[in-house]
């Protein structure tokens, strides 16, 4: 056998090496894509500065919108519970939500599929889908679920089936600690911080992260960003607005550092991250948007109480500065996420939703009509109603008819019998959709 030369030698390793890194390369580009669904708590589109908003700091938010995509018209339900049953489970309320605070456990939700579509799951955040002693009273005696049980690998979260303190010494449940008080700490720093582990730990497996923050809701308390945040009580009964926009900015903050984490792991180019919020802002927040006063309408159908931002940013994916006009609604999220983990939506799932996957790509595709939403709270003083929309006009089951351009507060009602014909065929459809979904609760 002939003796190599060093050259050769060299030659060869370096044909190794560079045939190796082209294989990491390659299995990196091939890898599925990490997703990382953020959902701020009680955050109207009007908060955020990329769509108007003058009220409050949020950089990194509109830094994200500026290098990704900004959807002007997303809609959600008016409250925390059925917006965060309809976002798990890609189906509308009348189909799965049985009561405020509970996620019914025969529910398959976007964990669990996830997981099957091979990607590790955390959750981080507000849980509230066990429910208390009165929501599982108004329940029927049902019970909701657990993360564990719901499709997470792990989680980090407030409010499983205690609730305690969500800000300062907060009362946490996680996988790895069990239930603890955490004094002097800052829930929201908490879960980040789990979330950054969790990243650490599976930056080699495609991650699915669901974060359902906390912040911005009620109590309006001091953020670790005031001076006052290391004597302040957290006992006390402080619920003041005046700290509401400090709540926003560290909101604001705690995006960038996860969009920073992403970063330092080197899983930036291959990560879609997405920003939303669950429901309009409080009703006792007035922000200023396009140099007009809106105040916060949670809990009721009004735009103000419905109408949420949704910023997507997938670097290489998705084109920056991109302005999206087309109408999303919650249901829609479940097979987006599956389209992007999968490639399709598999055939079995039973989903109310339209992806919205190729339209973060540039894509010509099947877009929303009209937006449905049937919104029973059963909690609280909150009415319940039955409506569609598009961007533009608005029917509600009872026959109340709105122009959303002029009457954005739904002041004055229209008179259905006395439109063009045009209008007349659009409220036709309208009242088709409705009778589509007359359907029992379950």
């Amino acid at each position: 056998m002939k003796s190599l030369s060093l050259f050769s030698i060299v030659l060869t390793a370096i044909c190794c090496i560079s045939g190796a890194e082209k294989n990491k390369s390659l299995v990196q580009d091939q890898k599925k894509p990490n997703i990382i669904l953020i959902m701020a708590d009680d955050l109207g589109y009007e908060t955020l500065g990329v769509y108007g908003g003058s009220s409050y700091n949020t950089p990194n938010l509109d830094e994200l919108a500026y290098e990704g995509m900004r959807f002007d018209h997303c809609y959600s339900t008016p409250l925390c519970t059925p917006s965060r049953v309809q976002i798990m489970t890609g189906k509308y309320n009348f189909r799965n939500y049985i009561s405020f605070g509970l996620l019914d456990s025969k529910e398959k939700t976007f964990g669990h599929y996830m997981q099957n579509a091979g990607y590790k799951t955390l959750i981080t955040g507000k849980w509230q889908l066990w429910g208390n002693t009165r929501q599982q009273e108004l329940a029927g005696g049902r019970t909701g679920t657990t993360p564990e049980k719901a499709g997470f690998n792990d989680y980090c979260l407030w409010q499983i089936d205690e609730r305690g303190s969500r800000y300062k010494n907060p009362h946490l449940a996680s996988k790895k600690n069990g239930t603890l008080t955490y004094s002097d700490a800052y829930g929201p720093d908490l879960f980040v911080e789990y979330m950054e582990g969790f990243m650490e730990t599976y930056r080699e497996d495609p991650m699915f992260i669901y974060y359902p923050m906390v912040l911005t809701h009620d109590p309006f308390v001091p953020t670790p960003k005031n001076p006052g945040f290391k004597t302040f009580e957290n006992t006390s009964k402080t619920n003041d607005t005046t700290y509401f926009g400090e709540m926003v900015s560290y909101m604001d903050l705690l995006v960038g550092k996860i969009v920073k984490k992403t970063e330092d792991l080197g899983i930036r180019q291959n990560t879609l991250i997405l920003f939303i919020g669950d429901n309009g802002t409080d009703t006792d927040v007035t922000s200023i948007i396009n140099g007009t006063e809106l105040t916060g309408d949670k809990g009721n159908t009004t735009s103000a109480g419905t109408h949420v931002p949704l910023i997507a940013n997938w670097k290489g994916k998705i084109k920056p500065g991109s302005v999206n006009e087309n109408l999303i609604d919650f249901t829609d999220f479940l097979p987006t996420l599956l389209e992007v983990a999968t490639g399709k939506l598999p055939d079995s799932i039973q989903t109310d939703g339209l992806s919205f996957h190729p339209q973060l790509l540039g894509k010509e595709t099947k877009v929303r009509d009209w937006i449905f939403c049937d919104y029973a709270p059963n909690w609280g003083k909150f009415q319940a109603r039955k409506y569609v929309q598009d961007r533009k006009w608005k029917l509600y089951e009872n026959g109340e008819f709105y122009n959303l351009e002029d009457d954005p507060f739904e002041n004055n009602p229209l008179d259905i019998t006395h439109q063009s014909s045009e209008v007349t065929s659009l409220i036709q459809r309208f009242k088709k959709v409705l009778e589509t979904y007359k359907t029992k609760k379950p």
